[in-house]
């Protein structure tokens, strides 16, 4: 059955086609976002949801959506989502961070431009029939330092432009590199430094608690006496009350604000003082961006219920498409992996230990480290997925441990993960064969070949004769079909196990009848989903 996706905001048509022409069955409802009971009603029918900022996801329509994998946003904000909600869920949250971005960073040089020269006051003036030339005594951008916080991918593009211009660019950003600052040809600079040099400021990085308030009274107070500050990033990185003194008293001259720290915003201190001009949240207000991001967000979503391939995920590792198509049963490996350590531990886990070993150490290893956690919790949460898996993880206090490392044995590739518990370690490795199917290869240390079955059985042993007639006249006796039978031991006399892929699943009795028999030390049924094998 293809998936469903609604869309409950106004998308473009082209972005709704998209779907559908890649196999998406789509329901477009522009106006059911501000509707919230009968979102409440109908979300459980879909398996994606397309909005921009007025549908508002909130736990709630989380609870209800009861088949939901995936929201997509068409834009950068997803304030209208509660995203700990959709993690714990299991919903991925995308959003399209680059296809509005050259609109923001024009409308962020717009802003300048405009402060520059008064251009809204002197507009306001002429319309109202003044001729006041003499009033409006702009500066010229060119030669000036701008100092710009945050050279991601919206800031880098302000720098290109603002060096177009042929002005000086001064970047703090603590993730930006030395290389990085000189393929943008800007200057690397501390706060304080770009504080004290700017002529211009601009705010291009999200809203965080390390950064709002980055522009606080204290801080505008170091800043170039005459500097005039722009923000087309996030309300809440500017202190608005401080700056309306600082506008007021002289000390900066003047500011461009496209958001607020309340938005709506129908009152803020900015206001009405002079040469502040303030724009209602239009930073990605062309029809090139609008038009962009829903293109982004319709293939985005498409291609996750499609392929498996995640792009521009807020709460989950980005696969791309051809990631996705080589990592594929390696996924699956390691949530097979996390399925039986899951299964077989009893007590509450306190780490999860990973090595990946030859060419899977090159792969993405935060996809499948989710993967792997998500097998272990499965065992004791069976709505868990890659996406909730971590968080939940991460409530429990649960540690974890991953480790790279170069070809160390014959196989050219494979995984180990290793649970510690108050009172054990328990290991277990596997590789992917080159007929794309995971397979087990080493269980407490001991060696083994093990194809990997919906129904399994696990035990262990003293090794002595009479253990494969044990299972195998047990499993005849009680009709239960063996697929494949894998036995492993570390030494003759010593610690042995058995591995059994079987048709069906055991019944209490079968299990009870083995015990009975006084051979084994364990048994433990196992169930594992094969589904994408």
């Amino acid at each position: 059955m293809a998936p469903k996706v609604l869309v409950s905001d106004k998308l473009s048509e082209t972005a709704v086609q998209i779907f559908r022409d890649r196999g998406v069955d789509v329901d477009y409802l522009p106006d059911l976002g501000k509707d919230k009971d009968k979102l409440l009603e109908v979300i459980g029918q879909y398996d994606g949801l397309a909005i921009r900022s007025a549908t508002k996801v909130t736990d709630k329509v989380l609870e209800a959506a009861t088949r939901l994998k995936v929201i997509g946003r068409a834009g950068i904000g997803v304030d209208n989502v509660d995203i700990p909600a959709a993690s714990k869920k299991g919903v991925i949250v995308m959003n399209t961070p680059f296809g509005n971005s050259i609109t923001t960073a024009e409308h962020a040089i717009a802003m300048m431009f405009a402060v520059a020269r008064q251009l809204p006051e002197a507009s306001a003036s002429t319309h109202s029939g003044k001729w006041e030339k003499n009033r409006f005594m702009g500066v010229e951008l060119f030669n000036k330092t701008l100092g710009v916080i945050g050279a991601g991918n919206i800031g880098g593009i302000v720098c290109d432009r603002a060096l177009g211009l042929h002005m000086k660019v001064v970047a703090y950003d603590p993730f930006l590199s030395e290389d990085r600052a000189k393929q943008l040809g800007v200057t690397k600079v501390t706060l304080e430094e770009l504080l004290r040099r700017a002529d211009f400021i601009t705010l291009h990085v999200p809203l965080t608690d390390k950064t709002r308030n980055i522009l606080s009274a204290e801080n505008i107070a170091k800043t170039k006496k005459g500097v005039r500050i722009i923000n087309c990033a996030r309300g809440g990185l500017v202190d608005e009350a401080a700056l309306a003194e600082a506008l007021k008293s002289g000390h900066v001259a003047g500011a461009g604000f496209d958001v607020f720290a309340e938005e709506p915003a129908t009152n803020s201190p900015l206001f009405n003082l002079p040469n502040v001009v303030v724009t209602p949240h239009l930073g990605a207000a062309t029809t090139e961006a609008q038009e962009n991001v829903a293109l982004q967000v319709a293939e985005q979503m498409s291609d996750y219920l499609l392929t498996g391939a995640v792009s521009n995920a807020l709460n989950m590792p980005s696969v791309t498409a051809e990631e996705a198509a080589i990592m594929g049963p390696w996924l699956k490996l390691a949530q097979h992996l996390g399925a039986f350590a899951g299964q077989m531990t009893d007590e509450p886990i306190k780490a999860i230990n990973l090595i990946y070993d030859g060419a899977v150490a090159e792969m993405n290893l935060d996809a499948l480290n989710c993967a792997a956690i998500a097998g272990v919790m499965k065992a004791t949460n069976p709505d868990v997925n890659m996406v909730s898996a971590p968080v939940i993880a991460r409530e429990r206090g649960i540690k974890m441990a991953t480790t790279t490392q170069a070809k160390s044995g014959a196989f050219d590739a494979y995984i180990k993960l290793t649970v510690v518990t108050e009172k054990r370690e328990r290991s277990i490795a596997g590789t992917v064969f080159s007929d794309g199917k995971p397979r087990f290869i080493q269980i407490k240390g001991i060696n083994i070949d093990a194809e990997i079955g919906r129904h399994m059985l696990y035990t262990t042993n003293k090794d002595q004769p009479g253990i494969i007639g044990a299972l195998g006249r047990t499993m005849g006796e009680n009709d239960v079909n063996i697929a494949n039978f894998t036995l492993g031991r570390s030494g003759a006399g010593k610690d042995a196990i058995a591995i059994l892929y079987l048709d069906q699943a055991l019944g209490k009795d079968v299990i009870e009848k083995l015990h009975e028999t006084g051979l084994f030390r364990q048994i433990r049924p196992l169930e594992f989903d094969v589904t994408a094998d």
